[in-house]
């Protein structure tokens, strides 16, 4: 039985077929008079799904339960990044918890690297990692103020409005939320600056740049292009570009705000245009003889300004931080952070190298002694490639991403 996909930039729709012998596809209406132009001049797109019916709905079988928030969620979770990328999830020994009564080992510019496993967020960070290899899905920063009280920035903090924002928290009330509230099963690691880079990191420009985002949106805009670097090495069967355009098509009929705050916007960024929808976008791609691959294989670039401002996922907003903070030195004007994702982060060469420096309390209670603090978590957090990168221009910005090796070329 094998199933196909029909597309054209307005519409996407799908049969399946059992005999092989001639089928037709009947189309009853078209959306516009702009559809029927463009399938006289262009035709439109057939994917053959190459697992097929049953196939495809066992890949569907595999993700679904992924966003559940019980106990057969995080275990499909758990299943789905071993199976896919090679994870361990290797139990550590109780307590799960670090306690924390003193923080005077946390400083500025620290990094959270924190792991959801349940849930919708737990669901949508699996295939997040999946997708880029990282093996965390969402980050915050430390900071402490002109008093010595600890803070946290955090792109994505939920508001009392159901928003996720840019935030600025006080540490026990960040912990006492991930301790208490987070129903995702956060694993969380520290990850301390080194303290070459700690006496560089100017606190005044840090809290200056994170007040100004305060509030601020989280980074949907770009998203999915810090993942999206090539053509066709970023995307593990069975997606390609033609899948994710359809996937965007589906999605903008279903939710139009929604796709414009996720790609609509950005793909116009790369055009140079301005308020095309995605179905003026494909064909707009169409004229100028490119590919949609190589739309969304171009760079996004710190400066641009959505409209309702700069955007920063989680990730990006502490390495804007990180920027200001004078950490990237000469070479911040030739590195797009919007372009890192999470595990391009944690593998710069920023963190303590020496374990024997590390605080007293970091992973006491553990067997296994991590290059990093583990603070929460049953299972015991892996980050391949932790702390071995150094800086250069246009990092991060012609990288594939292909599971479960995640092959990363040198200098992309």
């Amino acid at each position: 039985m094998d199933l196909y996909v029909f597309a054209t930039p307005y519409r996407v729709t799908w049969d399946y077929y059992v005999l092989s012998r001639e089928h037709t596809l009947e189309i009853k209406e078209w959306e516009s008079q702009a559809e029927l132009e463009y399938v006289k001049h262009k035709g439109i797109s057939i994917f053959l799904m190459q697992a097929g019916m049953l196939g495809t709905l066992s890949a569907l079988w595999d993700v679904l339960p992924l966003f559940t928030n019980t106990g057969w969620g995080e275990n499909s979770n758990i299943g789905f990044l071993k199976k896919h990328m090679g994870s361990s999830f290797e139990k550590r020994p109780q307590p799960w918890v670090t306690n924390l009564t003193n923080t005077d080992d946390i400083h500025s510019g620290d990094f959270l690297a924190i792991s959801k496993i349940r849930g919708r967020w737990g669901g949508f960070e699996t295939l997040e990692k999946w997708v880029s290899g990282a093996y965390a899905g969402h980050s915050a920063v430390c900071l402490r103020d002109s008093e010595g009280k600890l803070w946290v920035g955090e792109s994505g903090n939920e508001n009392d409005k159901g928003e996720d924002v840019i935030a600025l928290l006080p540490w026990e009330e960040w912990w006492e939320f991930e301790l208490t509230k987070d129903d995702s099963n956060p694993h969380i690691a520290l990850l301390p600056l080194h303290p070459d880079l700690r006496a560089k990191f100017n606190e005044t420009a840090a809290w200056e740049y994170a007040k100004s985002m305060t509030g601020m949106p989280y980074g949907f805009h770009n998203l999915i292009f810090s993942w999206i670097d090539t053509i066709d090495g970023n995307y593990p069967s069975p997606l390609d570009a033609n899948l994710v355009a359809s996937v965007m098509t589906v999605w903008n009929q279903l939710q139009p705000a929604y796709a414009a705050n996720m790609w609509n916007e950005a793909l116009n960024k790369r055009l140079g245009t301005k308020n095309l929808s995605l179905p003026d976008v494909l064909v707009e791609v169409e004229k100028r003889g490119f590919s949609f691959a190589k739309l969304l294989a171009i760079p996004e670039q710190d400066d641009w300004v959505y409209s309702d401002g700069k955007s920063t996922s989680c990730v990006a907003f502490i390495l804007e931080m990180y920027k200001e903070a004078g950490l990237f030195g000469e070479l911040a004007s030739s590195i797009q952070v919007t372009e890192f994702t999470i595990k391009d982060a944690y593998s710069l060469k920023f963190f303590e190298n020496n374990s024997s420096q590390l605080p007293k309390w970091c992973n006491a209670d553990d067997n296994v002694k991590l290059p990093f603090c583990q603070i929460r978590g049953k299972y015991r957090m892996e980050l391949p490639g932790y702390n071995s990168m150094d800086l250069y221009p246009h990092m991060n910005e012609r990288c594939p991403s292909m599971p479960p090796k995640y092959y990363r070329p040198q200098s992309c």
